[in-house]
């Protein structure tokens, strides 16, 4: 029953994987990478997750534009992060509503 209830919401579901190198985030900053998500629209959820541990950092994406996807890395951890090149796993969600 969830999974219809799922499906009910969120009809469209894309997902895209894609490898990309942040670079170092310094404390208190972040790094952000674009990548292309054909079918992803302003308003649409994101989730995203990464193939390496993310040493305390925090990942997050969201749509920027058509099509474009903004993976985001931010630090608060008193240094910098710097991830190793790793594959990202990004689900975008569009809503019926």
């Amino acid at each position: 029953m969830a999974r219809k209830q799922f499906q009910d919401v969120f009809p469209d579901v894309i997902t895209k994987s894609a490898t990309i190198d942040l670079g170092s985030a310094g404390d208190g900053d972040e790094v952000a990478s674009d990548v292309t998500v054909p079918g992803a629209a302003l308003g649409d959820f994101v989730l995203v997750s990464c193939g390496v541990d993310v040493v305390d950092g925090q990942i997050t994406a969201t749509v920027t534009a058509a099509n474009t996807v903004t993976v985001v890395l931010s630090s608060s951890t008193g240094g910098a992060v710097d991830l190793a090149s790793t594959t990202y796993k990004i689900v975008v969600l569009s809503p019926n509503f």
